[in-house]
């Protein structure tokens, strides 16, 4: 894995340079994700300024900061969705606005209420990860088999024929982490996936990341939650408009860097909002 230290230059003072060697199981190949000086403003004012990161075939991310930082407009300029102002974003070794493979994305968003209104069940849901291959048109026995398989995978067969709106907050994410799973998704991108979703399902969710993880997912995951990110995650990218640390996750919880970000005394234990 390669990063790019950042030296901020601002008043919050110099981002935490962490040279690191982590270790994959993958083979060597391009990166997942490389952003190079990128710089992103809805306005004049930039919400992510400078950000240099590259993420390799297998790792597990999490990207922390607080309220407002540039987390998820970050998410967003590294899986195509914006462009940058300044600077590159590619994703797997493609311009990342033009990646067209969208079958190797599998995106599982923050709870949302038009989520819970879909009246579809939770096959249906599924069976959507399948379309990047098949289009609109009838799927075959095969495609079926990857269906039912993902959702065997995160323990959803027995609601296979449930509508979503009668699921858990627990239960719809893994119905999309299963959607994912049947697109054959390379990267897995989780914006703040367990938003109103309770303790115990919570942790039988990182379990399934993990499981995941060690078959060779990459998974980049934006959480506010730092406690869940320090026993979860392998790297943290700390950002609050500039990256204030990018390393290995115990480095991280021995650093300053939290306080600076965060601007106060943050806690590792319990919930910070993000």
């Amino acid at each position: 894995m390669s990063t790019h230290d950042t030296d901020s230059g601002s008043a919050a003072g110099t981002a935490e340079q962490t040279p690191t060697t982590m270790e994959s199981d993958a083979p060597a190949t391009e990166p997942v994700i490389d952003v190079s000086e990128v710089t992103f403003g809805y306005t004049a004012t930039p919400v992510v300024e400078d950000v240099s990161l590259t993420i390799d075939p297998g790792e597990y991310v999490a990207i922390v900061g607080p309220n407002g930082s540039g987390k998820s407009t970050l998410m967003q300029l590294m899986v195509g969705l914006r462009e940058p102002d300044r600077g590159t974003a590619n994703l797997f070794g493609e311009r990342a606005a033009r990646f067209d493979d969208g079958e190797r994305v599998g995106y599982v968003a923050q709870q949302a209420s038009a989520t819970k209104e879909m009246p579809i069940t939770v096959r249906e849901v599924v069976k959507m990860g399948r379309f990047p291959h098949v289009g609109f048109g009838r799927l075959s026995s095969a495609d079926w088999t990857i269906v039912d398989d993902a959702l065997a995978t995160v323990g959803m067969s027995g609601f296979a024929d449930r509508r979503v709106t009668q699921l858990s907050g627990g239960q719809r994410q893994r119905a999309f982490i299963a959607r994912a799973l049947a697109s054959e998704a390379d990267l897995l991108v989780l914006d703040e996936p367990t938003v109103g979703v309770d303790a115990e399902s919570v942790d039988a969710f990182y379990d399934l990341l993990a499981a995941l993880n060690a078959e060779g997912i990459t998974v980049l995951l934006i959480e506010h939650d730092l406690g869940a990110v320090v026993e979860h995650a392998d790297r943290v990218v700390c950002l609050n408009r500039e990256v204030y640390f990018d390393g290995p996750t115990d480095e991280f919880v021995d650093s300053d860097a939290l306080a600076r970000a965060f601007g106060t005394e943050a806690r590792f234990l319990g919930e910070v909002d993000g």
